[in-house]
């Protein structure tokens, strides 16, 4: 059977996983490949460091070098993390000859054009199934499977770190500080969690996305974003009461000739699909215009799921299939945007609303005066009764359909009001 020598570069968890599903099930590999992937190299920064795999003699090494220079080697799994020098890694191989798979979805949503780019001046490719979602092939289904259709909409749970902890809060009414270190007690949160719970994490995916989707070209730091990391427990426990359940969602939807994008907390409807999705998993619904609805579920992150969306790449480059759907996408090319995403000011949904207000008449007049000054419709109000000795009540307004602008100005003005006390929360409601 033919071989094809394949590299490493970057051993960590993911890279572990790789390692093991070229090394134990290389039967499995070939019949899909149609050859062996060969593992010439696996290059690390330390060779003194334990890893959770064991390598043949002469893989490990610790100069990239030895995978720039060897011309056998054709296809490298890039799996090192941030934007430098994974950047400069990326470049290397590319300009040394080699097919690159990489699960680097920073450094695609910041240095896409550039990459791809240079992929295309020197005839070569660049798959990165597991930038987006880990084990989901989402990146395939759209780029793909899906290509008869024009994608309608995107609406994804696209970082488990913050679904573990927004499923946690719902499930056992624990405060986001307390659920945050469980999390990173059981590994599911970094040390240092900002990208994950401030909504930047999703955000990138969501931008890889929207490319391949829409064709649009948006950076990802231009898209609006709000993250969980201020969430309060007892917005948890109003939505519950009203049949809702909160997600950070990530939200791809083509609106007149323009794009809706935005990653933010949102009340979702209990039962329905993505209300449903706990733990650390993700989930995207998307929606094509010839196939309808679709639902992408699966295990977002990890060692073994997000292995097997980069040896599934290594084996579609190694056979060929990489290449031609690489030059046919023409991803991150220089050519014009298809849609560009519209104001957001514009956008149009339904609104969570909760203040803290004094406990006396008229509060509620000067809050719905607020609203209907910006023409913002009240769907529900919900009122608790303040707790003894309290002169401060929870007030939790359900809006009717109005514009992300209108809300945001109603919401400004209210806050302004004397008898408010706190800060105001507003969360996107879709039903």
């Amino acid at each position: 059977m033919d071989k094809t020598k394949v590299a490493i570069i970057g051993l960590g968890t993911v890279g572990s996983g790789v390692a093991k599903l070229l090394l134990d099930y290389g039967d499995r590999t070939a019949r899909h490949a149609g050859r062996t992937l060969w593992l010439e190299k696996a290059v690390v920064r330390d060779l003194k460091k334990t890893r959770a795999c064991d390598l043949p003699a002469g893989i490990l090494t610790d100069d990239l070098d030895e995978v720039l220079d060897d011309p056998e080697i054709e296809v490298v799994a890039h799996l090192v993390g941030g934007i430098e020098p994974a950047r400069t890694i990326m470049l290397k191989l590319l300009e040394r000859g080699k097919d690159v798979v990489t699960a680097n979805k920073a450094l695609l949503a910041e240095h896409g054009p550039e990459l791809f780019d240079r992929a295309r001046e020197l005839g070569r490719s660049i798959a990165f199934e597991a930038s987006v979602a880990g084990g989901i092939p989402i990146i395939a289904n759209i780029g793909q499977c899906l290509s008869a259709n024009q994608i309608e909409s995107l609406h994804g749970i696209l970082n488990g770190t913050s679904n573990f902890i927004l499923t946690k809060m719902h499930e056992d009414g624990a405060a986001y500080a307390e659920v945050l270190a469980e999390a990173q007690k059981l590994g599911y949160a970094e040390a240092d969690p900002t990208m994950d719970v401030d909504g930047a994490d999703a955000t990138q995916k969501l931008s890889i996305l929207a490319h391949l989707a829409f064709g649009a070209r948006v950076d990802w730091q231009d898209i609006p974003r709000s993250g969980i990391d201020t969430l309060d427990v007892a917005d948890v426990r109003y939505a519950q009461e009203m049949g809702y359940k909160i997600k950070l969602l990530a939200v791809a939807r083509l609106v007149g000739d323009g794009l809706e994008l935005h990653v933010s907390p949102t009340l979702l409807k209990a039962g329905t699909p993505l209300a449903e999705v706990g733990g650390p998993f993700n989930a995207i619904r998307v929606v094509g215009d010839a196939v309808g609805p679709l639902l992408f579920y699966g295990a977002g992150a990890g060692q073994m799921p997000t292995a097997s969306a980069v040896v599934a790449d290594m084996i579609d480059t190694a056979v060929g299939r990489t290449k031609i759907t690489f030059k046919t996408l023409e991803l991150w090319s220089r050519r014009e945007a298809r849609v560009t995403p519209n104001d957001y000011a514009q956008a149009k949904g339904r609104f969570y609303l909760r203040v803290n207000v004094q406990d006396h008449p008229g509060v509620l007049a000067q809050i719905t005066a607020a609203l209907g000054k910006q023409q913002v419709s009240i769907s529900s109000v919900l009122q608790h009764e303040a707790e003894a000795g309290s002169q401060v009540l929870p007030l939790v307004i359900m809006t009717h359909e109005t514009t992300e602008g209108a809300a945001a100005k109603a919401c400004k003005e209210i806050s302004a009001l004397a008898c408010i006390k706190g800060d105001l929360v507003r969360m996107w409601v879709r039903d």
